[in-house]
């Protein structure tokens, strides 16, 4: 597909017609409309064939044996690598496979927990004069020290920084946000020179925002932080190039990206990842062992401890070259029409607040928003009468709703296979919501036979 060009009406209906799951029929009797990509997005049949092919066809152990199966794996295993790497804009060496992008961010929090305990590079404990080394150095924290985050966090992208400045003393500290939910400029004063980690989300899963990375990274390098982005809302809907926004890690979400779950990525400037300490153990990892100590392989075997995911690493690979094939410049300008046009009908609903932007700036189609008088769940319920699946409860986000006031929220989210159709249908859907329970000027509607709402 040509990727300078907008995405056709044609093309589109031809994308959706890869999608399987787009012919599911709701509880009302018509085909689903699907605005819970932000959770997980549903997989074109590629995808869905590689992985079943790979165990069909190719079905080995990887970088353990010299037989054919094994040997077939491991090409299939690696290109993936390469293609996630190609598709990011880094080298293929920085590609840690883990099995989350939770996983991911964990594997960098523990890094920084296991060198602050004096476990250098090599997995040995520093002794006397021992050094960790310049770039080790940089993951030793001790109190004193500050780890910054931002209030619009993924629970992911925050509990493990709460439990790494537990166990090491250093102090947890945030960027706040104006009242629409974007990250305030103003707090950046909170990267200050005792800043080792600046972690933070590349865009909001509750508002949509795009963060000011550009700023946030400029902050931390004058301070000589490490930079963490979390790119799980971000990387399956606008490009990605992990050198241009200048960050020191970045992780990857398969199950958001088109591919299977089970299977996601830490992306790291290589000097880091070679001066990280090793934190899962065990087989894979190693380049000797004896019975008192264990020599590492670098990087990135040193950190894909045990079997790997390697299907689902296989899978993932077709599922970014679906992407690429459509062009992510051409999916981010088709998605931003859309979450447009949903923002603009959905202001239209009285009683509705959104959590977040209203405007289309800066920001993705994630759109959480509160029913007035109305919990989540039963919105949820209400459009899935109307055969409209969103996203309902506080979305690992729970600091980000107390900002805003509630407890949890409904939340649409566009994919590069939403339509105008789609929408106008979970804006009727919608506008029933208070009305069932009253909430409305209009007649309350009634349940019929097949669970509808009319």
């Amino acid at each position: 597909m040509n990727e300078t060009a907008d995405l056709t009406a044609e093309e589109l209906t031809a994308i959706r017609g890869d999608f399987p799951a787009l012919e599911k029929v709701g509880r009302g009797g018509r085909p689903i409309v699907y605005l819970d990509s932000g959770a997980t997005s549903q997989k074109p049949a590629v995808v869905i064939d590689a992985e079943s092919e790979f165990y069909r066809d190719f079905n080995g152990a990887v970088h353990r044996n010299t037989h054919l199966l094994g040997d077939e794996a491991t090409v299939h295993f690696e290109d993936a690598r390469e293609t996630l790497a190609d598709f990011i804009g880094a080298e293929v060496d920085e590609i840690v496979w883990t099995k989350n992008a939770t996983e991911a961010l964990n594997l960098v929090a523990s890094a920084f927990s296991n060198a602050s305990a004096g476990i250098g590079a090599d997995g040995a404990r520093a002794t006397g004069d021992t050094t960790l080394g310049d770039l080790s150095g940089r993951f030793r924290l001790e109190g004193g020290d500050r780890i910054v985050v931002t209030r619009a966090e993924h629970h992911s992208n925050l509990v493990p920084w709460q439990q790494v400045a537990e166990k090491t003393g250093a102090t947890l500290s945030w960027l706040d946000l104006t009242p629409d939910g974007r990250i305030d400029l103003e707090s950046l004063h909170v990267i200050d020179a005792n800043t080792k980690v600046v972690a933070f989300t590349h865009a909001s899963n509750v508002t949509g925002a795009i963060s000011p990375v550009t700023e946030i990274v400029e902050a931390a390098r004058k301070v000589g932080a490490i930079t963490v982005l979390d790119t799980c809302q971000s990387s399956a809907h606008m490009p990605v190039d992990v050198r241009e926004l200048g960050v020191d890690f970045a992780v990857f979400s398969s199950h958001k990206m088109l591919g299977p779950t089970g299977i996601g990525a830490l992306w790291g400037r290589f000097e880091l990842l070679e001066a990280m300490p090793p934190v899962l153990t065990g087989g894979s990892v190693v380049a000797d062992v004896t019975m008192s100590e264990t020599k590492y392989l670098p990087p990135p075997a040193k950190f894909e401890a045990g079997s790997q995911p390697v299907a689902q690493a296989v899978a993932w690979g077709v599922a970014l070259r679906y992407l690429s094939e459509i062009g992510m410049e051409k999916i981010a300008r088709h998605e931003a029409e859309m979450t447009e046009l949903l923002l603009e009908r959905i202001s239209e609903i009285e009683g509705i607040r959104v959590l977040g932007p209203t405007d289309n700036t800066d920001r993705l189609g994630v759109v959480a928003f509160d029913v007035e008088g109305v919990h989540p769940h039963d919105v949820g319920q209400v459009l899935d009468f109307e055969d409209v699946a969103v996203r309902v409860g506080h979305h690992c986000a729970i600091p980000l709703h107390r900002f805003f006031g509630v407890k949890a929220s409904s939340r649409a989210t566009i994919a590069l296979t939403t339509t105008g159709e789609e929408i106008d249908q979970f804006i009727t859907g919608l506008k029933k919501v208070r009305e069932y329970f009253g909430l409305a000027e209009t007649q309350k509607p009634t349940m019929i036979g097949n669970g509808e709402v009319q």
